[in-house]
């Protein structure tokens, strides 16, 4: 019998636990990542609780024990739940009825197993109960952990099909968790049935790329993604990887952040077309389309070694973020360390406000108008060039 060792949020999920248990002994477990982290010994973020009882129920016993439920998912049998300002997910346990790749029809049931039989994978489908007992209802979850091992429950095939999100699944959880080469099984199932990826929400292919990306080391699961066809399933432009895998050694060289966003840049670098294909394609916030799309648009010459008055008015008029990204992309392709120099300015300097404004034009007796805006724009022209050092009054001058 294997147990977890205590963990601050079992202490913090204690009410709900209680709460459910005293409705019916032995009906809830902690499940998922939850389980798997604190085994692996890696952070946990959600705390999801699976339960015997029906959703109705779960409600009932919430109210009754002063704790606020929330709906979130309670077509799938999903409940949020608060306990002292702490959230919870209490999901009743299921069995797909009837799945188009996409979602699925459930039905709830009492028996664990059948509640494991419809996860994706065995790592995934651990339970542990209040004490910290682990449960693993299929029998290869535990070793799965301790050999850091990405194997889908049962047949691979079926739970693809299921959902095909689930291929794309299988290569995160191989960048983050695995640590020997991916399932052979799992691998040739994701490289047949990759065509299914086709139907699946933009929305939900950038969440799971995203995160696959902000791993410490996506390059083996990557790699194999490429090799599986996956990749250029999903993104038929995708020509950087080696310049992905050099940005990724770059960043553990050099103690830089790792960065998923342009890590994901990397594999169209220098592609505009193929950056704004992409960035619409998945639908992304207009924050995450402009960190796309500027630095592989932005025409501003940059170099390594670049002096640094033109490189600060270079920041200036493009924005740090464009002009970091550009150079640690740059850094990462040619290997010149006198990159590391652009980088730290990029970081540590910030433009002085323009020390002259309309306002300050007016009074001067230029009218409202082209001639004010012409005045400004060679006002601000001047100060760029003077490396922001051409004062108020000098500027007046001008």
């Amino acid at each position: 019998m294997q147990r977890l060792a205590p963990q601050p949020w079992m202490a913090s999920a204690r009410r709900v636990m209680d709460a459910l248990e005293a409705a019916q002994p032995g009906s809830a477990r902690f499940v998922g990542g939850c389980v798997r982290n604190a085994l692996l010994g890696e952070p946990v973020a959600d705390i999801d609780i699976a339960t015997q009882l029906t959703p109705d129920r779960v409600e009932q016993v919430m109210r009754a024990a002063n704790i606020a439920v929330h709906p979130t998912g309670i077509e799938h049998g999903t409940l949020t739940v608060v306990a002292d300002h702490k959230p919870f997910e209490v999901t009743t346990l299921r069995r797909d009825v009837e799945t188009d790749g996409r979602r699925a029809v459930v039905a709830f049931t009492q028996d664990w197993a059948e509640d494991a039989q419809r996860r994706d994978f065995r790592m995934n489908a651990l339970y542990a109960d209040r004490d910290g007992v682990v449960h693993d209802p299929t029998g290869g979850g535990l070793d799965d952990v301790a050999a850091r091992r990405i194997v889908f429950v049962g047949d691979p095939d079926t739970r693809i099909r299921e959902d095909y999100l689930r291929i794309l699944r299988f290569f995160r959880f191989q960048a983050w968790y695995g640590r020997s080469a991916a399932d052979l099984a799992g691998l040739d199932a994701c490289t047949r049935l990759r065509a299914g990826l086709d139907g699946i929400s933009a929305e939900r292919i950038w969440m799971e790329t995203k995160k696959l990306f902000a791993a410490r080391d996506p390059m083996p699961a990557l790699t194999a993604m490429s090799v599986s066809g996956v990749l250029a399933q999903l993104f038929p432009n995708a020509r950087g990887l080696q310049l992905v895998a050099s940005l990724v050694a770059l960043e553990s060289g050099q103690n830089l952040q790792h960065d998923p966003m342009l890590r994901f840049l990397a594999l169209f670098w220098k592609e505009a077309g193929a950056v704004r294909t992409v960035a619409s394609r998945l639908k992304l916030s207009n924050e995450e389309k402009r960190r796309l799309e500027w630095p592989a648009e932005d025409e501003t010459h940059l170099a390594s070694r670049l002096p640094p008055e033109q490189l600060r008015a270079a920041i200036y008029r493009r924005g740090a973020q464009v002009i970091g990204d550009r150079a640690i992309l740059s850094w990462a392709q040619d290997g010149d360390p006198a990159w590391a120099a652009v980088v730290q300015l990029v970081r540590t300097w910030r433009a002085p406000p323009m020390p002259l404004g309309g306002a300050d034009l007016l009074a001067c007796g230029i009218r409202e108008g082209p001639a004010l805006g012409a005045a400004l724009k060679k006002a601000e022209e001047a100060w760029i060039a003077s490396d922001f050092q051409l004062t108020r009054e000098q500027l007046l001058a001008l």
